[in-house]
């Protein structure tokens, strides 16, 4: 038996970092949207044993039970009560790893969408996203994607109107950003008492894109030093970006353009200087089944 299914990148239109828990995790306030860059994993029972993993387009990413795609394939089987099977997992990355835009978690929605079809238990998409919020606060909306809300940690999660149409490239640098120092240096500022989120929504209802791209916002883009970020934001912007920002913890560095021959042209600069470059559009869905074989 086997499914394939596309995983979706996410972008973060806003990040605000509302406070630090007494469990140690953050409460956050961001609006989440999935983008026309995917991976796609391919689900297989084998009869060999435990969880085979492969990803040939990045070696360094690993392919033991660490991998998020592990953590996936047993939640699934622990909450169902399925009985767990040999399965071979291969993930055709192109999603930049290390890059803020939830490649893993969304390869990890992949999974239990994809075992959800082979073993037919008729899951909803509610109940799916329950799995998926056991290993990563990012899983559940890359499974359910579109334009949305999380707050809490991350997992709880509104849908929102759909983003407007418009062209979104995505640079990745080299350069890696620490989310532990990230959230340290939030943790070490004063609370700014307002919430980029509250706005960037009601520009979202307006169906006011220009508006919208003057609205994103980063908080850790705030707190730490990040010059090749803002090296790549102000070439965006000079291309005649409508806004730029970075995702997530970073290091991908996104621009908006309602004009795809500006974004076009924009991506072009940008790939004179960097190897990961993108041009996508925002999407009204997450994690969608490609194909699946039943039969044995």
């Amino acid at each position: 038996m086997k499914a394939t299914v596309k995983a979706p990148a996410k972008i973060n239109l806003t990040l605000d970092i509302v406070g630090k828990r007494a469990d140690g995790y953050h409460d956050v306030a961001m609006v989440m949207q999935t983008v026309s860059l995917y991976d796609t994993v391919t689900v297989e029972t084998t009869d060999g044993e435990g969880i085979e993993v492969s990803c040939p387009a990045y070696p360094d990413v690993p392919t033991d039970d660490s991998n998020i795609v592990c953590k996936a394939a047993k939640a699934f089987f622990q909450t169902t009560g399925v009985q767990p099977k040999p399965l071979k997992i291969t993930i055709d990355k192109v999603i930049p790893t290390q890059a803020g835009l939830a490649g893993g978690s969304s390869d990890g929605a992949a999974v239990v969408l994809a075992l959800n079809q082979l073993f037919e238990t008729h899951l909803k998409m509610e109940e799916m996203a329950d799995i998926c919020a056991r290993f990563g606060s990012d899983v559940p909306f890359c499974l359910l994607g579109g334009t949305m809300f999380a707050t809490g940690t991350g997992t709880t999660l509104k849908k929102l109107r759909s983003m407007p149409s418009c062209y979104i490239v995505i640079c990745k640098p080299e350069v890696c950003v620490s989310t532990a120092a990230a959230y340290a240096a939030c943790d070490a500022r004063e609370p700014k008492g307002f919430l980029y989120t509250d706005e960037l929504i009601k520009r979202l209802y307006s169906r006011d894109i220009r508006g919208l791209a003057t609205c994103l916002y980063n908080e850790f883009e705030q707190v730490m030093e990040l010059p090749e970020i803002n090296e790549i934001k102000k070439l965006m912007l000079s291309a005649k970006a409508l806004g730029a920002s970075m995702s997530g913890s970073g290091s991908a560095v996104y621009a908006i353009f309602l004009d795809k021959k500006k974004a076009e042209k924009c991506a072009n600069i940008l790939k004179g200087k960097y190897n990961k470059v993108f041009l996508t559009q925002p999407l009204k869905e997450g994690c969608r089944v490609e194909s699946t074989e039943l039969s044995e």
